[in-house]
């Protein structure tokens, strides 16, 4: 268990600052930039847990689908500068550099996305308000959750030669790219530099 105080921020901390960022020069140049924000808040149980959100079922993109707070770049706007602001356009959470505890690998994706994952801690959830034109539901998923031995899988599809990762959260099946981002986290908290850049999404999240 991990409880949402200073000691489990700082071995956070500690663990984004040990892990060693795949080079961004070596992603594709014609990827759009996009961040992603692993905030990390309480449980209802005092633990610490992520943030995910469920979109919106009227979004034009990937509605209805599970997903971390994020969106694409603004012009001139840096990754951490974007995971902030969606996190307050989508949840109403106002933080800053301060918060930010690190960064984790870009993952391609396969609609032409190159995402950032940036971990956020979040203290102050309280007046957490989501956005309905963006945001269905929110939902606080412990980090115990993510760290059972069964929270993942891995299958592959005639499609790809590469496995498709797939986290199973309560009786939902939640794929790459958000599996495999959140998938990276529990491995750097473990101190191990897993990469997931290899792993593959379903064919529905190809567009």
């Amino acid at each position: 268990m991990r409880p949402f105080d200073d000691a489990t921020r700082r071995n956070i901390a500690d663990a984004c600052a040990a892990f060693t960022r795949l080079r961004e020069d070596d992603a594709p140049a014609t990827l759009k930039r996009a961040a992603v924000a692993v905030a990390l808040t309480a449980s209802d149980g005092e633990d610490t847990a992520l943030l995910l959100t469920l979109r919106a079922s009227h979004l034009r993109a990937h509605r209805g689908q599970w997903a971390l707070p994020g969106g694409r770049c603004d012009p001139g706007e840096t990754p951490v500068e974007a995971a902030l602001r969606e996190l307050d356009e989508e949840l109403g959470l106002r933080l800053t550099n301060t918060d930010v505890l690190g960064t984790l690998d870009d993952y391609p994706t396969r609609s032409g996305y190159l995402i950032t994952p940036v971990v956020i801690w979040a203290a102050d959830t309280a007046a957490i308000r989501p956005n309905p034109d963006e945001v269905a539901s929110v939902h606080r998923i412990a980090l115990a959750a993510i760290e059972r031995d069964d929270a993942f899988d891995f299958v592959v599809i005639p499609e790809s030669r590469r496995r498709v990762i797939r986290f199973h959260h309560q009786m939902s099946l939640i794929h790459a790219p958000t599996a495999a981002l959140i998938y990276q986290f529990r491995e750097v908290l473990a101190g191990r530099h897993t990469r997931v850049t290899d792993l593959e999404q379903p064919v529905f999240a190809w567009r």
